[in-house]
């Protein structure tokens, strides 16, 4: 699989690439700039995109812009943005575009390569991957219907869901059993009121609706 990066700093940048090729990706370009991301992406059709928030000239949201220009031109191009700082608005922005294949996370969490690894080819799948930083701040803020209908327990699924983590993960990281959560994941789509649709695409519709109530 091919991977396009586009980051300011060379020395974020160039960690970035040998943590990308770790993971098995071939990264056929390297660039400090938003327009750079979009000529290299156009060029090569990669099966991702790492994209930097704030790029150059404007220091400010170009890769946001760039990332939504990827979504709406390139739809089978993954995009994972990458953050000094929680931004959930830009997170909103991005996770509003399409139902896989997305990520927001902050550029700390490449220093757990394994994890970030995870996160990476989870997106590169056609999945997500959201900052669990963001994640809290979002259920801080939490004080709208219909998330008010959830038990704690749900709303710490659907935090982990939003992280964008499986059953099996989220079953390990609240050392509960998987059938366990698979009820809990069960009654966050029900009491959503979410419509008869594939698996991926409800939880998907779960997480986008527990942002939408949280902005």
């Amino acid at each position: 699989m091919r991977a396009v990066i586009a980051e300011d700093s060379v020395l974020l940048r160039v960690g970035l690439v040998q943590v990308v090729e770790m993971a098995g990706f071939t990264v056929v370009a390297e660039v400090g700039d938003a327009d750079g991301a979009l000529a290299a992406i156009e060029a090569h059709r990669p099966e991702i995109a790492l994209l930097d928030v704030r790029m150059p000239p404007g220091f400010s949201d170009e890769g946001v812009r760039a990332a939504l220009v990827v979504r709406r031109r390139w739809p089978d191009t993954a995009v994972l943005l990458l953050s000094q700082y929680v931004e959930e608005r830009y997170a909103t922005d991005l996770l509003a575009t399409a139902t896989g294949g997305i990520g927001y996370l902050l550029k700390q969490r490449v220093a757990d390569v394994e994890e970030f690894i995870e996160a990476l080819r989870r997106v590169a799948a056609g999945g997500t991957a959201l900052d669990p930083q963001v994640v809290s701040q979002l259920l801080v803020r939490r004080d709208r219907d219909p998330l008010e209908r959830l038990t704690p327990r749900e709303r710490d699924v659907l935090a982990l869901m939003a992280e964008g983590r499986s059953n099996a993960g989220i079953a390990e990281r609240l050392v509960v059993s998987e059938s366990a959560v698979a009820k809990h994941v069960n009654g966050i789509l029900t009491k959503l009121d979410l419509p008869q649709a594939e698996a991926d695409h409800r939880r998907v519709l779960a997480v986008l609706q527990f942002i939408d109530a949280s902005t």
